[in-house]
C-alpha cells in the first residue's frame, strides 16, 4: 500500500521560477491523492478546475493538498481521492513582485512643430514599473490560453501604446519643443495614468513610469551645443567673476581658484599694456621721423648770408640790396 502511495503522489510547484516570468500554468495530468502543494516566497497559487478559479492560497510553506487545500476549495470541498483517481485541476503561480522594465521607442516619434510640416522627429528611453493586480482578470485575458506569461509580452504590449501617449503629453500642454527633459515629471505621469488605465485590462497595474531622457537628431543636437557654447562664451566675464566668488568662499581651493582668475585677468592686463607700448614706440618713432624731414626740408631752403654775386651781408633779406640778385 505504502508502495502505492508514493508512487500516485505528486509535488505542486513552481520548481524553475524566473525573475522575469509573471505566471507560470502547473496542468500535469491530474493531482494524486498524497501530493503537496509548495508556495514559495513572492508566489501566490490560484487551483482551477475546468477553467473556474476554485481557491487562491497565498501563504508560502508545503501544504498536503488532500487536508488542507481540498477542505477551502468552492466546488471541490467535498472531493475524495480514489485509489487510482485523482483531480485534473490546473494550479496557476502568479510572481507576486513589482518589475522594472526598460523601453524604448521603437522609431522617431514625429512631434508637431512650428515650420516643420512632418514634425520634430524624437526618441525617448526610460523604465516603467508594474505588478499583477487583478488575478481573475489576468486569468480571463491571458492565463486562459498561455501556459505562462513573461516581462517582454508585457514590453511588448506597452511600447506598442507608447508613441501615441508620449505625443498626446508632449502636446497637450504645449511643452517647449526643446527642453523636453525639464518637463519630464508632467509627461511621465499623463504617460503612467493613461498606460494604467489600458493594461488593468488584463488584469497588470503600473505602479511607475520614467522617462530618462529625450534624443534629439544629431542636426538639432549640434545646434543645441553650439547656442550653448556661444551663450558660455557671452558671459564669460560674468562666469569668472562667479568662479572667483565661490572659490574664495570654498577656503584653500578656492584660493587656488581666485588666484589663477587673478593671474588670467593680469596676463590680460599686461598683454594689453605691451601692445599700448608698442603702438607708443611706433608713434614716437613716425613723429622723429617726421621732424628730421622738416629740420632737412627747412635747411635746404636757408638763406645766405652774403650775396652770392657781389658778397653784400643780405641779413636775412629775399634780395641782395647792392646789386638786386634773388637769394
Amino acid at each position: 500500500m505504502g508502495f502505492f502511495g508514493n508512487q500516485f503522489s505528486n509535488v505542486v510547484e513552481w520548481q524553475e521560477y524566473s525573475d522575469d516570468v509573471i505566471f507560470w500554468k502547473w496542468n500535469n495530468d491530474e493531482i494524486k491523492k498524497g501530493s503537496k502543494l509548495i508556495i514559495r516566497q513572492g508566489q501566490d497559487a490560484i487551483f482551477m478546475y475546468n477553467g473556474k478559479v476554485e481557491g487562491i492560497f497565498k501563504d508560502e510553506g508545503s501544504f498536503d493538498i488532500e487536508s488542507q487545500i481540498i477542505p477551502f476549495l468552492s466546488t471541490l470541498k467535498g472531493f475524495k481521492f480514489g485509489f487510482n483517481s485523482g483531480i485534473r485541476a490546473e494550479v496557476l503561480f502568479i510572481n507576486t513582485k513589482e518589475f522594472t522594465i526598460k523601453w524604448g521607442t521603437k522609431n522617431a516619434i514625429n512631434i508637431p512643430a512650428e515650420g516643420l510640416p512632418g514634425g520634430m522627429p524624437i526618441r525617448a528611453f526610460g523604465t516603467f514599473n508594474c505588478k499583477v493586480d487583478d488575478y481573475l482578470t489576468l486569468i480571463e485575458k491571458i492565463a486562459g490560453v498561455k501556459k505562462q506569461y513573461v516581462v517582454d509580452d508585457i514590453k511588448e504590449r506597452v511600447v506598442a501604446m507608447l508613441d501615441q501617449l508620449i505625443m498626446k503629453w508632449i502636446a497637450k500642454e504645449g511643452k517647449d519643443m526643446f527642453n523636453l527633459q525639464a518637463n519630464s515629471f508632467d509627461i511621465s505621469n499623463g504617460v503612467k495614468t493613461d498606460l494604467d488605465m489600458e493594461m488593468l485590462k488584463i488584469g497588470i497595474t503600473i505602479t511607475g513610469f520614467n522617462i530618462e531622457s529625450f534624443s534629439y537628431p544629431d542636426t538639432v543636437r549640434k545646434m543645441q551645443e553650439q547656442a550653448a557654447s556661444e551663450s558660455m562664451m557671452g558671459n564669460v566675464n560674468k562666469h569668472m567673476q562667479m568662479q572667483m566668488a565661490e572659490g574664495m568662499a570654498n577656503g584653500n581651493a578656492g584660493g587656488n581658484m581666485a588666484n589663477t582668475v587673478a593671474g588670467m585677468q593680469m596676463g590680460m592686463m599686461m598683454g594689453q599694456q605691451a601692445v599700448n607700448m608698442m603702438n607708443g614706440n611706433a608713434n614716437q618713432q613716425v613723429n622723429m621721423a617726421g621732424q628730421q624731414a622738416a629740420d632737412a626740408g627747412t635747411a635746404g631752403t636757408e638763406k645766405p648770408k652774403f650775396c652770392p654775386n657781389c658778397g653784400t651781408p643780405t641779413n636775412g633779406a629775399n634780395f641782395c640790396a647792392n646789386c638786386g640778385k634773388k637769394l
